[in-house]
């Protein structure tokens, strides 16, 4: 072999070394949202739905991260238990877990909705996938008994496991007829674009912090 080849040989096997961590930083996180309707995006194409706007929010600020959508429409907690081991594939790094709402319209206890979440968390814990745990608020008409248990869960939650708490999923759309559809309960497209835009600061420092841990 000639000193150029040896040299261009030499050349080739160094730019493969250094390109490899290159290739392997430019993959995007690979975040999941497990939750109900307001994740599957109830009515709505997926391009519509909660994981795809907070997507498209995220990227557009720079950072590189795919959410599959993990919602079922009609989910209760005791539904997002017995499928997050399936619905939350192997290689996921990130968890924004949102359920709870059907729950409280169904007047389920408290108390077995906050035992419901626990385990969800603990499993993914086990798993060591990070959670935004984002909030929901008991239907003022289930009673301010009912309301103070059922919104003393998440703060709990967030502070017993240490998560980053969005205290209301439907914070800024539910008193805002013209961000939902008929029914008055699910938002419309632009009310999922909203809820995207108020969750997007707590999803950067959790996306950030996430990138953080695998560096």
């Amino acid at each position: 072999m000639t000193f150029k080849a040896q040299l261009l040989h030499f050349a080739v096997i160094l730019l493969t070394v250094l390109a490899g961590p290159r290739i392997a930083a430019a993959e995007p996180l690979q975040l999941v949202g497990l939750g109900d309707s307001l994740m599957a995006g109830y009515q709505l194409p997926q391009e519509d739905a909660l994981p795809a706007q907070l997507q498209r929010q995220l990227v557009a600020k720079g950072h590189d991260v795919v959410i599959a959508n993990a919602g079922v429409s009609g989910d209760t907690t005791s539904g997002g238990l017995s499928r997050v081991d399936w619905s939350v594939p192997e290689g996921t790094d990130g968890v924004i877990l949102e359920l709870g709402a059907n729950d409280a319209l169904r007047g389920i206890p408290p108390e077995q909705t906050e035992k419901n979440l626990d385990q969800i968390i603990t499993r993914l814990k086990e798993r060591n996938i990070p959670i935004l745990l984002v909030g929901m608020l008991a239907p003022p008409n289930m009673g301010d008994d009912y309301g103070q248990r059922f919104n003393a869960i998440y703060p709990r939650l967030a502070e017993k496991y240490g998560l980053p708490l969005y205290p209301f999923v439907l914070d800024g759309v539910i008193t805002d007829r013209s961000l939902l559809l008929d029914d008055g309960m699910h938002p419309n497209t632009k009310g999922l674009e909203t809820m995207a835009q108020r969750m997007l600061p707590l999803a950067e420092t959790w996306v950030a912090d996430i990138k953080g841990q695998q560096n």
